[in-house]
């Protein structure tokens, strides 16, 4: 974007497959308010070949992550070693991102976008992450972060968060990404770098652990506290359904529509 704000998305070959969870991801874009545009600053980062050419079938901007000896391609299980693997490779490589300048909104491709995120975002907020559960309060450090949406600025306070938090993966093996992050947030370290935390409101960016009640509001809603791929990709074909309702009808009636999520993923 103007600012040197790109959207980045990760991607392997068992969430690129026809009628999986990429498809649903794109079509959200499409179907949201003021989104469409949003696809000319999204990044789609393969972890594998095969996810890289499906991307290439269905979207301009696809960038080939390779990570040597390191298989990405299948369905990758909470908390298995591959799932491991893969969420600090994630981290490792948006902290370069951070540090060639650019500026951030990394998305799970399994969260839905219904409106644009960008104005909703803290104007004092380096790192900005959505949440399993927020406590209603954006500075609180007890809030429980999701790091499959997150808004972060390129600055030298970041770029040393990141690597920070990359390198404590070492000192907490066995633990992914966000629990690293839910031990960090309370360092002493962090608080001297001076890197500005902000939680970000479930109503807003909601999910299936607490899915945001407000359809007028929503911008996006994300597969999370759901284990399996059928069962992701079901509900998030719920979502899209349930949000095309919601469009469809007159304002005075909106109010009438409601998730019916989560239904497979109970």
């Amino acid at each position: 974007m103007a600012n040197d704000t790109v959207i980045l998305t990760t991607l392997n070959a068992a969430w690129s497959e026809p009628g999986s969870v990429l498809d649903v991801f794109l079509e959200s874009f499409r179907t949201g308010e003021s989104t469409r545009e949003l696809l000319d600053h999204l990044v789609i980062v393969s972890l594998d070949a095969a996810a890289h050419e499906r991307c290439r079938q269905v979207h301009r901007h696809c960038f080939a992550l390779i990570t040597g000896g390191v298989n990405f391609s299948g369905q990758k299980n909470f908390m298995t070693d591959g799932y491991l693997k893969m969420m600090w490779s994630r981290i490792n490589f948006l902290g370069q991102v951070l540090e060639k300048g650019f500026s951030f909104i990394f998305t799970d491709t399994d969260i839905v976008w219904f409106r644009n995120p960008l104005p909703h975002f803290y104007l004092d907020g380096d790192f900005q992450i959505a949440c399993d559960h927020f406590t209603g309060d954006p500075d609180d450090l007890s809030n429980a972060p999701n790091g499959g949406f997150a808004y972060v600025r390129s600055n030298s306070e970041t770029i040393e968060f990141y690597r920070f938090w990359y390198a404590a993966r070492e000192k907490h093996p066995g633990l992914h990404d966000q629990d690293v992050l839910n031990s960090i947030k309370h360092d002493s370290f962090v608080t001297k770098l001076g890197v500005k935390i902000k939680f970000l409101s479930t109503e807003l960016f909601g999910g299936l652990c607490e899915p945001s009640r407000n359809m007028s509001r929503v911008c996006t809603m994300h597969a999370n506290c759901c284990i399996g791929l059928s069962r992701k990709i079901s509900d998030l074909n719920a979502m899209l359904r349930d949000w095309r309702k919601f469009k469809a009808l007159p304002r005075d009636d909106k109010h009438s529509v409601s998730w019916t999520v989560p239904r497979n993923c109970r």
